[in-house]
């Protein structure tokens, strides 16, 4: 599983690799904080898309800038680790801005895709992608399950 999680460098690197052997590169990424059915179905939809699904992870400290400080629940190695263990997701790598553009940029995904809560016009490096002849997929999400919605469920239960 670890062989999945890549340093950003080791990515751009496969992904040249797998685009000159004509395999269609799919891009997505998320913090995927406790791992829920939501994220499962979306991952799965996502690897359907293409040939090869690559997974941004936001770093703990991009997790932080864009939930709050008491996010992640779970650490980057453990969510990396998770992801790696999944069947639709074929590489994995971390990084620390608040947004993926700067990773979308070096990669240059075939398809770029996110949930279908996001307008095509918001979504981050959807103009790069398909300034290069690429294309943005919007997936279905399930309805009322979140990270957030799972940690409020938890606290109520405990308190």
């Amino acid at each position: 599983m670890v062989k999945k999680i890549l340093e950003i460098e080791e990515l751009v690197q496969k992904a040249n690799t797998l685009r000159r052997s004509g395999k269609c590169l799919v891009f997505t990424n998320g913090c995927f904080d406790i791992l829920h059915v939501g994220h499962i179905r979306y991952l799965a939809a996502a690897r359907s898309k293409g040939d090869v699904l690559v997974v941004g992870l936001n770093s703990d400290e991009s997790v932080k800038i864009i939930k709050d400080e008491q996010r992640p629940i779970m650490n980057q190695e453990q969510r990396a680790e998770i992801l790696a263990g999944l069947w639709c997701v074929d590489y994995i790598t971390i990084f620390n801005e608040p947004d993926p553009l700067k990773l979308i940029k070096v990669i240059m995904p075939d398809v770029l895709v996110k949930g279908a809560d996001w307008r095509e016009p918001d979504i981050i490096g959807a103009d790069v992608v398909k300034a290069k002849g690429g294309k943005v997929v919007r997936v279905s999400v399930v309805p009322d399950i979140s990270t957030s919605r799972i940690i409020e469920r938890i606290v109520k239960k405990y308190r």
